[in-house]
């Protein structure tokens, strides 16, 4: 078995910089999508129905396309097709999201919205999913973490600027500051535009500057006991003989990944009418008081992000000196304190601190689970289990929308403090889970 050289820094940065642009509108997708909707019509209580589209997305495409990303190879490459398809889908949601209320007169705006909605995250599990698996491809066990890392950095980086530029363009620049009641704010639809297009230009970044080995070259970096790749085996029964035989580990990291995911759904979901209700004194989504919530939000999630951007280059040398299940069940603790303090804070400006735990742990679900599970998977499967689990991300989202309307409408009337609260209970449970599980790194 040939092994995989090392590549340079450079190289590793430049593979992942396209995550940058996916989560740039994955950010503003989570930061603005709820009050969109609601300005639109929709009211809290069924908020999470409207955000079930996208674990359902994330869990029916992102198997398939691991699966036929792992027998793919053309004139781009192997995952970079993907990287494409997704980028150009996304952008065009992006684009007609906040517009939806153009087509009023032929489709009510709240279903264009919600289609719009399903289309943009199906197309950002179409591009994410290969990322994962790239990283992986082409890095040695010993620079995984490393990879897993910088690409966590990226992700917070793009997640910064989606975030934050909806309150630039309306408190540094007046743009949208004073909107008519029932429309999307201009300083929104804005950065939906600037999303859309920082998410192509920074794929087509990584398709340009990042080479990915051949099949011949690939399957010298198996070892003789792992299966090699078939060409003529592909669809839905070797996908679920995949999933009957996933390995351990990933059963394991499951658990934590269950109650981690669960969580940041209803953070996403519940945390701008939290806010408004609880910080800003109004529960009305077309007053000017709702929108400044949700522009304070937005900056919120952007520092979440910003302190896991800087904490994701800690991760390896807090591993090393540790291991990987020790680093990530300290900073899920990290992320449980952050959000149970949330429910005790009035004063808009403490909720950073809140977010400094959040962001340390959200460095770690999205960097530390990855360089666990990457030594447990064979090279040749590692498109398809990367897809597999993601299951273990959209199962408990999916769960998390389906339960959380009727808990935070008749649990918890209409309050939606309590889904947060409820959100940091569930980070300790992962933390605590993830001592149970085996790692062979």
């Amino acid at each position: 078995m040939r092994t995989k050289p090392q590549l340079s820094s450079a190289q590793i940065w430049t593979m992942s910089i396209g995550f940058l642009g996916i989560q740039a509108g994955f950010a503003l997708q989570n930061a603005n999508a709820s009050r969109i909707l609601q300005t639109f019509g929709a009211d809290v209580g069924s908020l999470s129905w409207f955000w079930i589209v996208a674990p359902l997305t994330g869990m029916i495409i992102q198997p398939i396309i691991g699966h036929y990303s792992d027998h793919t190879w053309g004139r781009l490459g192997r995952r970079k097709p993907y990287f494409l398809a997704g980028a150009l889908l996304a952008a065009v949601a992006l684009v007609f999201m906040p517009n939806s209320a153009m087509l009023s007169a032929i489709v009510p705006p709240l279903l264009v919205g919600a289609g719009m909605l399903t289309l943009m995250n199906a197309s950002f599990n179409v591009a994410m999913e290969p990322f994962r698996a790239l990283v992986a491809d082409l890095l040695p066990d010993n620079q995984r973490t490393l990879g897993f890392s910088v690409q966590t950095f990226l992700i917070g980086v793009g997640a910064v600027i989606g975030s934050w530029l909806p309150f630039i363009l309306s408190e540094w620049m007046g743009v949208g500051k004073h909107t008519p009641n029932g429309e999307v704010p201009v300083n929104v639809i804005i950065s939906f535009y600037a999303g859309a297009a920082m998410m192509v230009g920074a794929i087509a970044w990584t398709i340009i500057k990042t080479k990915e080995y051949p099949p011949e070259i690939h399957r010298q970096f198996q070892s003789d006991d792992q299966p090699a790749e078939s060409h003529q085996h592909k669809g839905l029964s070797v996908i679920l003989k995949d999933i009957a035989g996933m390995p351990k580990t990933m059963k394991e990291l499951g658990i934590v990944q269950f109650f981690s995911w669960f969580a940041l759904f209803a953070m996403w979901v519940y945390t701008t009418p939290a806010v408004a209700q609880h910080v800003y004194g109004t529960i009305d989504p077309n007053s000017e008081a709702y929108q400044k919530a949700g522009d304070w939000v937005g900056v919120l999630f952007g520092v979440y992000n910003l302190v896991a951007m800087f904490f994701a280059l800690a991760l390896p040398g807090i591993a090393a000196r540790t291991n990987r299940k020790i680093t990530h069940a300290i900073s899920l603790t990290f992320g449980a304190a952050g959000l149970i303090s949330i429910f005790f804070i009035t004063n808009p400006y403490w909720l950073i601190l809140s977010m400094v735990g959040i962001g340390i742990a959200w460095a770690s679900i999205l960097a530390m689970p990855y360089a666990i599970l990457a030594g447990a998977i064979p090279p040749a499967k590692m498109g398809v289990y990367m897809g597999i689990f993601n299951f273990f991300i959209t199962i408990p989202q999916i769960i998390s929308s389906l339960a959380n309307g009727p808990i935070v409408k008749y649990v918890f009337h209409s309050d939606s403090m309590y889904a947060i609260l409820m959100a940091g209970v569930c980070l300790l449970i992962a933390a605590v889970s993830v001592v149970f599980v085996q790692d062979k790194g």
